[in-house]
């Protein structure tokens, strides 16, 4: 029988002096009140309760077992108000881990979280590698890329794609390229953990997939400096818009092949389980996809 049970039951019959009365507090048979009493001794090896036709008394081993169990008792009955307290308002740390070239879109969302639920603290590390968060202990996750563990659970924030780009200065000394096989002739300027690696995928104005094998002296696994890089006059880069837009709205940057759209992924919200999600977490998750679909303008204006 389930001791936690058990342990209950007994405390009932200690509490109302007798079998029947504990059957009807807890809408119980007494035969099954008794089982779990007889359970709980056998258990022991001890009588908790002397029984008679007419009354039933506690031992004294029964005593010192109902002091004890009733203490027991009552801390897990606090330790359930304290986790549905925590249950209902977001609070505790908030452990997330960031891909570094979205960041810097993370800050607002961020600031009016911590507005929102003041009972959390915020524990953010960026970096570009997909961490393994349950061994390392995060409870979500935010990446431009898909995960590689088909296990855990995505939630698709919004739609983005990549812009083909370099600086003016680049197409002072190299032609600009007309169609998708002439990039293999540039140097171009290549992110590490971009999905297709040195292959570079788009699609063509028809709507057909079509793709081309890059080289160049540079792969780094920081966007922000491929970026600098490419504003130098450093090479071709296949850079996501929402790094670069600004750029391109300002001519320090120049687009390629427009024509040509690079194959379209998602930032997605990551975490572990999605069963029992936590208060703190599925209230960052709501306020991510708000603030996501609020501000796409940022995300997917290479589609425009």
């Amino acid at each position: 029988m389930d001791r936690l049970t058990s342990l209950i039951v007994f405390g009932r019959v200690v509490e109302g002096g007798g079998f029947s009365a504990a059957a009807r507090r807890l809408n119980m048979s007494v035969t099954m009140v008794s089982k779990h009493v007889q359970a709980l001794e056998d258990r022991l090896g001890a009588r908790l309760l002397n029984r008679t036709t007419r009354k039933v008394s506690v031992t004294e081993i029964g005593h010192a077992y109902y002091e004890r169990s009733s203490q027991i008792l009552a801390e897990l009955d606090e330790a359930d108000r304290v986790a549905s307290a925590l249950h209902a308002t977001p609070r505790g740390q908030l452990r997330l881990h960031i891909a570094g070239h979205i960041s810097t879109f993370m800050a607002p969302v961020l600031r009016e979280y911590l507005t929102l639920y003041p009972a959390v603290t915020v524990d953010l590390t960026v970096g570009d590698r997909m961490v393994d968060l349950i061994e390392d202990g995060y409870d979500l996750a935010i990446r431009a890329t898909p995960p590689p563990d088909s296990g855990l659970i995505v939630r698709r924030l919004t739609p983005w794609r990549h812009v083909l780009t370099c600086a003016p200065a680049y197409l002072d000394t190299h032609p600009a390229p007309v169609q998708l096989s002439d990039l293999a002739h540039h140097n171009c300027l290549r992110y590490a953990f971009y999905p297709y690696g040195d292959e570079w995928r788009f699609e063509t104005p028809e709507g057909k997939a079509a793709s081309v094998k890059v080289a160049g002296n540079m792969v780094s696994n920081s966007a922000a400096l491929l970026r600098a890089l490419t504003l130098d006059g450093g090479g071709v880069f296949l850079a996501p818009m929402f790094l670069v837009g600004q750029d391109l709205e300002t001519g320090s940057l120049v687009r390629l092949l427009p024509e040509h759209r690079p194959v379209e992924f998602a930032i997605n919200a990551i975490y572990p389980h999605r069963r029992h999600l936590s208060t703190k977490v599925r209230s960052f998750l709501d306020l991510l996809a708000e603030c996501f679909a609020e501000h796409r303008r940022w995300i997917d204006a290479a589609a425009t």
